[in-house]
């Protein structure tokens, strides 16, 4: 799905002025796999990630998402790393800040295909191969690592 629609009633009334919005990231294991998908909006590779509706449990976004754009069931295991991602400037004009809630989830059901458009390609990649892939950036690189520890999730800043 694109743009929420509360998001874009939002933008009628603030124009192209920054906005505050949390979203997630819903990195998808399964047997030494992540799940990833080409954007199709630029081809970078990245996990499954969303914006959270209003009154949305973080944790219910990210298992949302991972049907709309993948197609597939998860459980949501962890949380991993919460972080506020650099501005992003929309090629419309709109600017956004977000703050991401990355989260650990384990694939249940599904063959993942791009469901809503959001994404040209979505499959699964060997953890151990990740350093050779060029189309995924430091900033996912980031969140796969921190949704894959086993300690206690990650916030930054406040140190």
């Amino acid at each position: 799905m694109p743009t929420p629609d509360f998001v874009l009633e939002l933008r009628r009334h603030v124009g192209h002025m920054p906005l505050w919005l949390v979203g997630v990231t819903a990195v998808i294991v399964h047997e030494g796999m992540v799940l990833l998908g080409s954007r199709s909006d630029n081809g970078a590779l990245t996990p499954i990630t969303g914006i959270i509706d209003p009154r949305e449990e973080p944790a219910d976004a990210a298992a949302r998402e991972a049907l709309e754009e993948a197609g597939v069931v998860v459980r949501v295991e962890r949380l991993g790393w919460t972080h506020v991602i650099p501005r992003v400037e929309y090629d419309n004009g709109d600017v956004t800040d977000y703050l991401d809630i990355t989260f650990r989830c384990a694939w249940v059901d599904g063959e993942p295909y791009p469901a809503d458009g959001e994404m040209t390609d979505v499959g699964w990649y060997a953890l151990d191969a990740l350093d050779g892939l060029d189309r995924l950036d430091d900033e996912m690189r980031a969140r796969i690592a921190h949704a894959l520890t086993d300690g206690p999730a990650e916030f930054a800043g406040g140190r």
